[in-house]
């Protein structure tokens, strides 16, 4: 390996050298200025102590502590003559001091025994095989620095007891990066004897597993090949602060030291946004993906431009900044939780979508954010790469908020038309510039059939316009108005549409002669003048049925449709369609219970001699617009009539059904001539016989009343319904207090009749709770309302009027929760 020289953007690499048993020899300033170590603290010790420990591994059985300095298994004998010829090899190779402990001079130093020096004896003759000399580790003492020195005793040992290379062997300091002991050790109380050490050993360049810089067994010698070996490892500083590195590594053979390593350090935030001039840094700097590195305290250590230019909307894009560090209006707890569980894990997040804003809310963007877990040569995590991009505008979003906007615009009604132009307006400007929904005859019930049309002599009405949008103002692209019919050549791709019940798609449109548009030239002047280059129809098809097409098309966007566009096509119109199914059926349904209510009501309401009638019906505009209230007026022999109001729970067909054969029974009933509360109990009877114990059977509430004016008697009586309001000449309003009874149905036939004096120009206001209950509002409130209403407008010249007035009054301009029936009679003179 070259010598160090300068780093990315000119960092000074940290530099150290490592001799083949894993002690520090040699230490640059950097390498101090990194570490925050002065070479006088490291230089002799083992290279673990700046590894940081690995808090996953297990803790090891430690090796025997090594004897104190002078007891005979430390003072073993050693020749004279080898001791003062051996080498003694400074303990700074690179320049460096060594360091005392605390209250230990340099006198102390210059008496230690001669066996604290390196020895290196050779085998003598005749010796015992088991007595062969050893080569000892050589022991680096350091000078001291002052009588004081500086520091505790965890950073510095006698120079006596400085450590042995032997010990910082295999099993004895700790194990490198894959199995490191906590801060401090690897001191001398640590150290085993220098007879540990095997004979002559050399160091072993074990290759890690699939390259890279690793640690050979448990010494602090860095493995790797004849070449320089990269890779990330985290350094413990002095200062108990931990910092990821970039770690080059080479073999370096030393005269005195022997085989030895040369290792380059350089923080991995300047080694990754350094200046190497290679394609992979134009890469990151241009990278559009926000790119940042988070260390395991979630602090962010590195970042690109890309990410910088996120900050506004996401402010922890800071370097130095934690995702923990509190910012106003920004909650990053989500992303915290995300990051912790891939460093604990270590499986990636893919493709996190989030909406993050400014915290001054100027700005909000949507990031697909995926994480990857950043793990140095021992595989022990080290922080977490993150990368953002912003997909706020991309394409693929607008579409799925455009299907998203479709579930809740599309089919907001129950009304045919308004769904179509729904469909319409929804897919312009985003999938096309110009949309027609056109539905058939069958969708539009209520529309002229399109048989009694005339053809022309190329052209047969096939649908009715329903819906249409467009880019341009005035739609200059359609030939018929909305409810307008829909000519089309019998052979065209609207027609083998319907036949097929398969898309048309032509991204771009043939308008060449000899194509269908010679049979329909008035759509041929369209197409041209308008520049539509590229078709989409797609049949509108629910449960079964064919209700139309949708046609698609682009004049002033030049970009042909894509078969993605005709996939989004299909996925809007099948909302649609089942929206306009529902509509229809709804359609269908209220238009047939209206027909069979409009035939069950009374058409003309006669009161003879005996008093004055007018009513009123309001349907519901809520529950399907139909419901089972009911209003009749019976005439019976003599100057008597018969007033009658109902109620049948429930709406739609069988409520209208189930109102009829009650005024049909009623009717019938009444002229027995029984008493109002024989009647009902009659009926009661009957409905209840009919039902068979049925509980879903539809059940009711009726007012039946008989006015006798040769009396002016009035006899009525209730089945769960609500009394008559009585209006005095004198324009005071009262309700009589009339036994409610059970409703009809349940056949208790729990009925009372109650009688009243009425004077002429009395009035009679018979009315369902439609009238006078609401959500928010009780019967007694709306009975009240009701008073109130009549007391107001019951100077009005006719009945007509006055049931008008009071309708309006209660129930005014908005449509009404329930139906609504009135009955009004006034006694004549």
């Amino acid at each position: 390996m070259s010598a160090p020289g300068k780093g990315p953007r000119g960092v000074v690499p940290a530099v150290a050298v490592i001799d083949g048993e894993g002690v520090l020899i040699g230490w640059t300033r950097a390498a101090e200025e990194l570490t925050g170590y002065p070479g006088a603290d490291v230089l002799g010790r083992p290279a673990t102590l700046l590894l940081q420990p690995d808090p996953t591994t297990p803790p090891r059985d430690r090796p025997p502590r090594a004897p104190e300095p002078g007891t005979p298994e430390d003072a073993a004998p050693q020749p004279s003559a080898l001791a003062s010829s051996a080498p003694q090899p400074s303990a700074v190779e690179g320049g460096a001091a060594g360091r005392e402990g605390p209250g230990e001079g340099a006198a102390e130093e210059a008496a230690a025994p001669a066996s604290s020096a390196p020895q290196h004896s050779t085998p003598q003759p005749g010796a015992p095989a088991n007595s062969a000399p050893q080569r000892n580790a050589p022991q680096h003492s350091a000078p001291a620095r002052g009588a004081s020195g500086e520091g505790g005793p965890e950073d510095a040992a006698p120079a006596s007891s400085a450590p042995q290379h032997s010990a910082a062997g295999r099993g004895a300091a700790g194990r490198g990066v894959g199995g490191r002991e906590g801060p401090g050790e690897g001191a001398p109380e640590d150290v085993a004897p220098a007879s540990s050490a095997p004979p002559h050993s050399a160091p072993q360049h074990s290759v890690p597993e699939g390259g890279g810089v690793g640690w050979e067994g448990d010494t602090g010698i860095p493995a790797g090949g004849p070449d320089a070996r990269a890779g990330l490892v985290e350094v413990r500083r002095r200062d108990g602060a931990r910092v990821v590195v970039r770690v080059e590594v080479a073999p370096l053979a030393t005269e005195r030291a022997g085989e030895s390593w040369l290792v380059s350090a350089i923080p991995a935030a300047d080694d990754l946004s350094g200046g190497t001039g290679s394609l992979l840094e134009s890469l990151i700097a241009h990278f559009p993906v926000a790119m940042a590195i988070w260390d395991t305290d979630l602090r962010c250590v590195w970042l690109n431009g890309a990410a910088e230019r996120l900050e506004r909307v996401f402010p922890h894009y800071h370097l130095g900044r934690s995702l923990t560090d509190p910012v106003p209006g920004v909650d990053t707890e989500a992303a915290q939780e995300a990051m912790r569980r891939v460093i604990a894990d270590g499986t990636p997040m893919i493709d996190r979508e989030a909406r993050w804003a400014a915290p001054d809310g100027s700005e909000a963007l949507t990031l697909s954010t995926s994480l990857f877990r950043l793990e140095g040569v021992s595989g022990r995590p080290l922080g977490v790469c993150s990368l953002a991009l912003d997909i706020s505008h991309s394409r693929a979003r607008d579409r799925l908020a455009l299907l998203r906007e479709a579930s809740v615009r599309i089919g907001s009604t129950l009304d045919i038309r308004k769904t179509a132009q729904e469909l319409a307006d929804l897919a312009v400007p985003v999938l096309a510039d110009y949309v027609t929904v056109d539905l058939s005859e069958e969708t539009l019930p209520d529309a002229e059939p399109l048989q009694r049309l005339p053809a022309t002599e190329a052209s047969i009405p096939v649908f009715r316009r329903a819906g249409v949008a467009s880019v341009h103002d005035g739609v200059p692209e359609s030939l018929w108005p909305l409810g307008a019919a829909v000519f089309v050549p019998p052979d065209s791709p609207f027609t083998k549409v319907l036949a097929s019940r398969r898309p048309h798609f032509e991204a771009v449109l043939d308008t060449s002669p000899g194509s269908w548009l010679d049979q329909d030239p008035d759509r041929a002047r369209i197409i041209h003048g308008t520049g539509m280059h590229t078709l989409i129809i797609v049949p509108l098809e629910a449960r079964g049925d064919i209700l139309g097409v949708a046609v698609f098309v682009r004049n002033a966007n030049p970009a042909p449709f894509t078969r993605d566009d005709l996939v989004l096509a299909e996925e809007l119109v099948a909302r649609a369609a089942l929206s306009l199914d529902n509509a229809r059926r709804y359609t269908r349904e209220r238009t047939t219970a209206l027909a069979l209510q409009r035939e069950l009501l009374p058409r003309e309401l006669c009161g003879g001699s005996a008093v004055e009638v007018a009513s009123r019906y309001l349907p519901s505009a809520v529950h399907e617009g139909v419901g089972g209230d009911w209003y009749d007026v019976i005439r019976l022999p003599g100057p008597r009539i018969a007033l009658v109001v109902g109620d049948v729970t429930g709406h739609g067909i069988n409520a209208a059904a189930t109102m009829g054969r009650l005024r049909t029974a009623v009717r019938t009933l009444t002229y027995l001539e029984l008493p109002p509360d024989e009647l009902l109990a009659h009926l009661d009877r009957l409905v209840a016989d009919e039902s068979c114990g049925d509980l879903d059977a539809a059940g009711a509430t009726c007012l039946y009343a008989v006015y006798d004016a040769a009396t002016r008697r009035c006899t009525m009586a209730a089945a769960g319904h609500p009394p008559p309001a009585v209006v005095a000449p004198s324009g005071e309003v009262t309700f009589p207090a009339l036994p409610s009874g059970t409703p009809i149905g349940l056949g208790m036939g729990a009925f009372e009749s109650h009688s009243l004096d009425l004077d002429a120009g009395t009035l009679l206001a018979l009315y369902t709770d439609g009238l006078i209950e609401t959500r928010q509002a009780d019967l007694d409130a709306g009975m009240a309302r009701l008073g109130s209403a009549l007391a107001g407008a019951v100077r009005m010249p006719t009945l007509e009027g006055l049931c008008a007035a009071v309708v309006g009054a209660i129930v005014g301009d908005g449509p009404a929760e329930d139906d609504v029936a009135l009955l009004m009679a006034r006694t004549r003179a």
